[in-house]
């Protein structure tokens, strides 16, 4: 499986649960469409076809990657 560099990972990361944080303050049940493409990308980026898992793969592969420093924690 090719892996994303971890500098595009992780920005796509923060992005997503950045937005998601934002959002569900306002309307939880409700992704923007900002969201939905962020969610969509990790997806492809992670190789999976769940943001849930999307998210849990990359966070593991940005704790493995010693390029890309420590991980954020998850929220």
């Amino acid at each position: 499986m090719l892996r994303p560099h971890p500098a595009f990972l992780r920005r796509l990361v923060e992005q997503y649960e950045s937005l998601r944080a934002e959002e569900a303050a306002r309307a939880p049940d409700t992704p923007s469409p900002r969201a939905l493409d962020l969610a969509y990308t990790l997806c492809v980026a992670t190789g999976t076809r769940d943001v849930r898992l999307a998210l849990d793969t990359a966070h593991r592969l940005l704790r493995a990657s010693p390029e890309s420093g420590p991980a954020p924690l998850a929220e």
